[in-house]
């Protein structure tokens, strides 16, 4: 039998097999020695085979571990397909640099990101048509939201249908009303896996995949605060700001750092309006920060 590891704890792996006759279809594991051994650890998000050990009490083995075709670091996960990153309009304002560094982040591990604007009900000076300008104009899908009254949720979905998909957003933003939003008439309740094994829903800590239909599945991840730009460069950080790249071709010398040099086509792009003030001055503050850290 198949399916994919939605939730890890104390060893135990829970499995969630699609298409059983099981009213939750998810079903408690443990993993073969074989994969400490090999040095390898199933990760939530893993495609796995497992041998049913006890049908009634839906227990069994992982078998074999399928295929990945992506790994992310932060969170540890298999198999995710994009990120959903999620930020408030107003009430807090957007923190724009704590975003671009979730984008550089994302960016590094390779994973397309969606940036969705919640709390769009009380936008009273449309500043989220502003946001989501800038972004758009940076190559990202954006969305402004309303987790309160449902608007854009439905357009939401239909983006997330058929992936694995990372949710991230800072305390404040609504990120648990969307999820909740998303989770409506859901496959698996999370409920499920928190009453077989008898723990509260205080484990959210612990990284857990959520069934919204066949070959849907949303990865809800504790808020973040701060996050630090790890094996990063100073000089490759420009390649994390893909508005910059038409215009490097104006700066008078290879290697351009983008910031004090006095023929540069970035700061020029940025003084006649063609790439965002904001997100310039953001990477002006990483490369300070890139080229000020400590090598230990």
């Amino acid at each position: 039998m198949q399916g994919k590891i939605v939730k890890g704890i104390g060893g135990f792996y829970y499995v969630n097999c699609c298409g059983v006759k099981r009213e939750s279809g998810i079903y408690e594991c443990k993993a073969r020695g074989l994969f400490r051994k090999d040095n390898r650890k199933p990760l939530v998000g893993d495609d796995v085979e497992l041998d049913v050990l006890d049908e009634e009490k839906a227990l069994g083995n992982i078998r074999e571990l399928l295929p990945r075709h992506s790994e992310l670091i932060r969170p540890a996960v298999a198999n995710v397909d994009q990120a959903l990153v999620i930020f408030s309009i107003v009430k807090p304002k957007p923190n724009f640099n704590l975003l671009d560094r979730f984008l550089i982040m994302m960016g590094q591990q390779k994973v397309p990101c969606i940036i969705c604007f919640n709390k769009q009900d009380i936008d009273e000076g449309d500043e989220g048509a502003e946001y989501q300008e800038i972004y758009e104009k940076c190559g990202y899908r954006t969305l402004k939201i309303s987790a309160k009254t449902g608007t854009g949720i439905e357009e939401l979905k239909t983006l997330l249908a058929g992936k694995t998909t990372t949710v991230a957003g800072p305390s404040g933003v609504g990120k648990s009303s969307v999820v909740n939003r998303l989770q409506s008439g859901i496959v698996m309740e999370t409920g499920q896996i928190s009453e077989k094994i008898e723990r509260g829903k205080h484990t959210t800590r612990h990284s857990e995949l959520i069934a919204m239909g066949e070959d849907t599945y949303i990865l809800d991840t504790p808020g973040f605060s701060s996050l630090g730009l790890f094996d990063l460069e100073k000089e490759q950080l420009a390649a994390y700001y893909p508005e910059f790249a038409e215009y490097e071709k104006y700066c008078k010398f290879g290697g351009c750092s983008h910031v004090a040099e006095k023929i540069c086509g970035i700061r020029d792009a940025v003084e006649q309006g063609e790439i965002s003030r904001m997100r310039y001055e953001n990477y002006c503050l990483l490369y300070g920060e890139l080229k000020n850290r400590k090598r230990f």
